[in-house]
């Protein structure tokens, strides 16, 4: 939402952010972050891209929430999910056949509704567009703002968000992290993703 809330304040560029719940009322984030949202996601106007974040509750069956997204989405000029969030594109039927990506633990189970996942961080699949972990977020709001309102007002973003990451460990995927790690955490969330 920052990189999208940064461009909105850029010269000629005009976005509204809305934020929806399924029945309007606050969401609780993975993190435990409270958010108030805008409307119910039956009052809410067909968004120009629409996105769909991730988190402990993309876990599991949601029809009310896979049903609105197979009747609304492809309203959407753009649909998008970070995270998690793709499993739900994925389960409403939306992303068969198509590559993306999702958080790494999360790729087998993206395989399960059809998709065809990768390891990238970003995916550009037609309107479809995913991003895998949460950090690769940023890295796909700001792809996806070069493509919507040109390069020089991604880079403006960029610059005034100051994203220049600079990780203190270079074990931010499954390749790079040292291998008992990776196992531990596949342990771990066999019970939980899907």
């Amino acid at each position: 939402m920052e990189v999208f809330a940064g461009a909105s304040r850029a010269p000629g560029v005009s976005y509204t952010l809305r934020t929806a719940s399924l029945d309007g009322g606050p969401v609780r984030a993975t993190s435990g972050l409270r958010l108030m949202p805008d409307s119910s996601l039956a009052e809410a106007p067909v968004p120009h891209t629409l996105l769909v974040p991730g988190g402990h509750g993309t876990r599991g069956s949601h029809p009310e929430l896979t049903a609105w997204l197979r009747v609304h989405a492809p309203e959407a000029e753009r649909l998008v999910s970070v995270c998690t969030g793709a499993l739900l594109l994925a389960e409403a039927g939306l992303l068969e056949g198509r590559r993306a990506t999702s958080h790494w633990l999360a790729l087998e189970a993206l395989q399960e509704f059809g998709a065809e996942p990768t390891g990238e961080r970003v995916v550009f699949d037609g309107k479809y567009v995913t991003a895998a972990g949460v950090s690769s977020g940023i890295d796909m709001g700001l792809a996806l703002l070069g493509r919507i309102a040109g390069d020089d007002t991604a880079r403006s973003v960029q610059l005034l968000t100051e994203y220049d990451p600079q990780p203190p460990y270079d074990c931010g995927s499954p390749e790079k992290a040292p291998a008992a790690l990776v196992e531990e955490w596949r342990a771990r969330s066999r019970h939980v993703i899907r």
